[in-house]
């Protein structure tokens, strides 16, 4: 079973940065897109960002030119680095990602991690 561990989040101030990581852990033939979505109170879940197994990315409207998603594949992480964050980013924030392992294909969510900005 291929589980994926996000870190990075917590409390930042308008303006702040953080740089969210999520590795994945399990024997993994190949990994397709991976992304990160986020949860707001009250909200439903929405993708921020993801990326191809090829490096094309994709960006919600509301975080464009303020965000970055990146990947390694050799370490099968991805990362969401975080700028000129504003207090309407807060939410929970989870990595997603599918693939094959020796058993099949697969899809994984994270456990998610709490990324707040205020002042």
């Amino acid at each position: 079973q291929v589980q994926l561990v996000e870190s990075g989040g917590g409390l930042v101030q308008p303006g702040g940065s953080l740089r969210l990581s999520c590795a994945t852990s399990g024997i993994i033939f190949s990994i397709n897109a991976m992304g990160w979505y986020r949860q707001a109170p009250g909200k439903q879940r929405e993708l921020v960002a993801a990326i191809s197994s090829g490096g094309n990315t994709d960006y919600a409207g509301s975080v464009k030119g303020r965000f970055t998603i990146s990947r390694d594949n050799a370490k099968n992480t991805v990362y969401l680095q975080m700028n000129s964050l504003k207090p309407e980013d807060t939410a929970v924030y989870y990595c997603n990602t599918g693939g094959r392992t020796g058993r099949g294909p697969f899809v994984s969510w994270g456990q998610g991690t709490q990324v707040t900005v205020s002042s």
